[in-house]
């Protein structure tokens, strides 16, 4: 589309002449005319994108449509200037790159004189612009004044530089030029140092990687301002004005560099649709946008994907590519703009590769072509050589236009097996090596179900980021358990992985664990299947092969048990210990366990889970050691924690047991020793009418709140509510009650966004908050009004309510699905007191946006609830109250 070639409005698009028309009118009505035309050109490129107009034009369009009315605006209050004024566009609009609601960057350009002759016509202007609806960010400098501030600030020099005069004097700009110039301000070395240490730090403030769920189109890694920083160093040191330039100046060839200007065009029409959906500059690519997005885009739900999920998968696959290509680019760059300083000689590696400058490199153009295997072997000498960065820019075009040789026939050949498989065993620097073959599209290639989970998102707040990336991270977490540098991350970790005889089955149960997403059917099953297939391809032994067929099928065993499951009981564990099947095996899903956890959302790793898996761990190696077959007696566990706690505690044991003897076995099986001692002293010096709240931090567990009280309707409830409207999040719920009538209930909190209770001034602020409403005469319900999340806004989760009794248990369990949300647990209590049923514990998940609770409960006699229908219609309510709260 030529923008410059006058055509008919009913082309949905438009010339200067169609808006310089619009424009042309009596004083009277100018403001809504501008008004007018700025809607009409907004509604203009709407249309265009929903045709599907190329991004570019979209783009360089709005920013015509912005020059007419900028020049129009001029002559209408500054008039013939002369040499001693200039506007000029700067930044992105400079660039001729403008989004329905990007910036508007203009600089007043004047000579010393200039300004004060025309000072009164530009005020005018400025705010005949807030008139119209224009909203400008204008500077207004003399060419000195820009040199002085582009020299002290890197990000003005930079938006100067982009400069594109839209009317007045063409002699200021040359000015503006020569005080720009290399020999004032930032020399290109200079200036390229700078751009590079700039794009690094902005890479870091989003942990490096551009995978998250919800990416930053213009920021994250990947996104925009990387092509941008491509073109900046380019602009400077080359005087190349577009992408185009480099490819005839040999920097791209002709497949990368429409790479990246496809890429570009993708990443601004996903801007242009964030634009047009919010009515406001937005560069966040949020859940509450991602949907509609994707719908703008042409996708539609499939059986096996969401249309949103196909739609991230694409943006995901693009900044990879993109990624890739900033790499190469500034590597050159840095070769040619550096040169002389960075000069070294090679040094062979073997006959392939050798390395220079720190950076490995292929001694022939054709070595992939004639030695296809060499395309796995180089991330092996990258693993092997951690003195070297990486792979030089030269090579990694190399890899990017020989990689499609890793095919079938590669994949099956014994040389190329053993190359990928010695990356594990050896260890050291794996992470690396697989990110690196990762980002330069190797992989996926060599391990084609590896290949289709890159960039696959799921579309929950569960999982932070895309499959491909979280189990990069659970690699690097597994690594990181190994490394005695990084022994302080997770002590009992680091004692455990040092037990493990064999590391590369474990990494490799990393790699395998969540391979199956997005194939449909159970992503574990499918995952071992695919893990055992390529060990015995491998060449490893079949006790090998099952040992990773085991870990990706069970992967998830352990951390569901520990979350779902009343550890506390002898028989759970023990039910456990078959299941896992011998010491051995429990550390290596120990191990994996606590690395998928702490690479799939950084909320979910805390203290209380860490003792959760850790308590689990403990007491399954305890029923290795006495043997699955003599399950560990209950009155033993009791003795003993209440002698660990007697010790702690220091308190004599007759004044103990007048305490304790209210309490029944559970309250010693769900409390850990340091718990109990924590307890005793404050229950001692209570009376018996008095309501007591305790909140600490104990036992490693986080910050628990013990609440001590006489037993009555709407405790939890109440309690909960008041937990909530505090605005913490209840990661646990363990609930006794006395012989006598009194409950001993206990919480694990964190804050609102995981984070832990930092202060003695909170801690207070708890205990208050509950004694008030506690020790009232009466409990009145809570009424809460924290408000769900942005975030948890934009999900449907269905609620559901099933009941099951609980083997060898007097009572009966209730499992709700739901939506979380602030004060569902209050609710859950209200319904459970109205319906006369009593809560004995309670079994917490929040898995991202979806709470998955479980609660044991028992009638008024402590006995398991009999009667299905009533169990029956307590569901019923559950499911309606709580849609009906979600709805409102």
């Amino acid at each position: 589309m030529d923008l410059d070639e006058a055509v008919s409005e009913n082309d949905v698009t438009f010339s200067p002449d169609s808006i310089r028309k619009r424009l042309r009118g009596d004083a009277d009505g100018r403001i809504a005319r501008f008004r007018d035309t700025l809607r009409w050109g907004g509604e203009r490129l709407t249309a265009l994108f929903h045709e599907g107009a190329p991004a570019e034009n979209l783009v360089r369009a709005r920013a015509q449509l912005v020059d007419e009315l900028l020049h129009a605006a001029w002559q209408l209050h500054v008039g013939e200037a002369g040499d001693d004024l200039a506007l000029l566009a700067v930044g992105g609009y400079g660039r001729r790159e403008l989004l329905p609601h990007s910036d508007i960057d203009l600089l007043v350009l004047h000579s010393e004189e200039g300004l004060e002759r025309h000072r009164a016509g530009i005020e005018q202007m400025m705010a005949f612009f807030w008139d119209i609806g224009l909203e400008v960010g204008a500077s207004v400098r003399t060419p000195a004044d820009c040199r002085e501030q582009a020299r002290d600030d890197l990000s003005i020099f930079t938006t100067l530089t982009e400069h594109r005069l839209l009317v007045g004097s063409p002699k200021l700009v040359e000015t503006l030029e020569r005080e720009l110039g290399p020999d004032n301000v930032w020399p290109s070395a200079d200036f390229f140092r700078a751009k590079k240490a700039e794009q690094a730090a902005r890479h870091a403030k989003f942990d490096d990687t551009g995978y998250k769920l919800e990416p930053n189109v213009k920021e994250s890694p990947g996104g925009l301002r990387d092509i941008q920083t491509v073109a900046w160093v380019a602009k400077r040191h080359f005087d190349a004005r577009s992408l185009a330039d480099l490819r005839e100046r040999g920097f791209l060839s002709k497949q990368e560099c429409d790479e990246l200007y496809a890429g570009q065009d993708f990443l601004w029409r996903v801007r242009f649709a964030l634009h047009m959906l919010t009515g406001r500059e937005e560069d966040r690519l949020l859940f509450d946008h991602q949907a509609r997005v994707a719908e703008l885009f042409g996708y539609e739900d499939a059986d096996s994907s969401l249309a949103v999920e196909q739609f991230m998968q694409l943006y995901y696959r693009t900044i990879k590519m993109l990624i890739c290509l900033n790499d190469m680019l500034l590597q050159l760059f840095e070769q040619a703009i550096l040169g002389d300083e960075n000069a070294g000689e090679t040094t062979d590696i073997n006959a392939r590769f050798c390395t220079r400058n720190h950076f490995i490199e292929a001694r022939r153009d054709n070595v992939f072509r004639e030695q296809p295997w060499a395309l796995i072997e180089i991330f092996l000498l990258l693993q092997r050589h951690p003195e070297v960065q990486g792979i030089s820019a030269g090579t990694l075009r190399l890899i990017r236009r020989d990689r499609r040789l890793v095919d079938e026939g590669l994949r099956e050949t014994v040389l190329a097996r053993e190359l990928f498989i010695t990356m594990f065993r050896e260890g050291r620097g794996l992470t690396r090596a697989l990110r690196r073959m990762n980002r330069y599209g190797v992989l996926g290639r060599y391990l084609p179900t590896f290949g289709r989970v890159i960039g696959h998102m799921q579309y929950d707040l569960f999982h932070t980021l895309t499959v491909d990336e979280h189990t990069l991270y659970v690699v690097r977490n597994l690594r990181r358990m190994a490394m005695e540098r990084f022994r302080e991350e997770l002590p009992f970790a680091h004692k455990v992985m040092k037990r493990i005889p064999r590391k590369d089955l474990l990494y490799l149960g990393g790699l395998f664990h969540d391979i199956g997403k997005g194939q449909g059917g159970d992503h574990s099953t499918i995952g071992a299947e695919t893990a055992r297939r390529f060990c015995l391809e491998h060449g490893l032994s079949h006790a090998d092969a099952e040992l990773v067929d085991w870990l990706v099928r069970s992967h998830l065993l352990m951390s569901l048990t520990a979350q779902r499951m009343d550890i506390s009981d002898p028989e759970v564990v023990n039910e456990f210990a078959q299941k896992v099947g011998s010491r051995a095996r429990l550390d290596y899903l120990f191990l994996l366990t606590c690395a998928d956890i702490r690479a799939t959302n950084p909320k979910l790793w805390n203290s209380w889970r860490k003792s959760l898996l850790e308590e689990l761990y403990r007491a399954t190696a305890a029923a290795f050691e006495r043997g699955t077959e003599h399950p560990q007696d209950t009155t033993e566990v009791v003795a003993d924690r209440r002698a660990r706690a007697l010790e702690i505690s220091g308190i004599d044991a007759a004044r103990a047991e007048a305490i304790w003897q209210r309490f029944d076995t559970d309250y010693f099986l769900r409390h850990t020793p340091e718990e109990l001692a924590w307890h005793l002293p404050a229950l001692l010096e209570s009376r018996q009418s008095d309501t007591l709240a305790l909140v600490d931090d104990v036992a490693e567990r986080g910050t628990t709140v013990f609440v001590y009280t006489r037993d009555r309707d709407l405790l939890f409830a109440v309690s909960t509510g008041v937990l909530a409207q505090l605005g913490l999040t209840i990661l646990d719920a363990r609930l006794n009650t006395t012989a006598d009538g009194y409950a001993l209930d206990s919480y694990v909190v964190v804050e609102g966004d995981g984070s832990p209770i930092d202060s003695d001034g909170r801690r207070k602020e708890i205990r208050d908050a509950l004694l008030a409403k506690l020790t009232g005469p009466q409990l009145t319900r809570v009424t809460v009004s924290q408000k769900p999340s942005r975030q948890l806004r934009h999900f449907n989760t269905p609620t559901t309510a099933h009941y099951y009794p609980e083997e060898g248990r007097a009572r009966t369990a209730i499992e709700l699905v739901s939506a979380d949300r602030p004060g569902l647990l209050s609710r859950v209590g209200e319904i459970f007191a109205e319906h006369g049923v009593r809560l004995d514990a309670a079994k917490i998940a929040t898995i991202g946006e979806r709470a998955e609770d479980v609660f044991y409960v028992t009638d008024a006699q402590q006995q398991a609830l009999q009667d299905d229908q009533r169990l029956q219609a307590l569901c019923e309510a559950l499911t309606a109250r709580i849609r009906d709260d979600a709805q409102n």
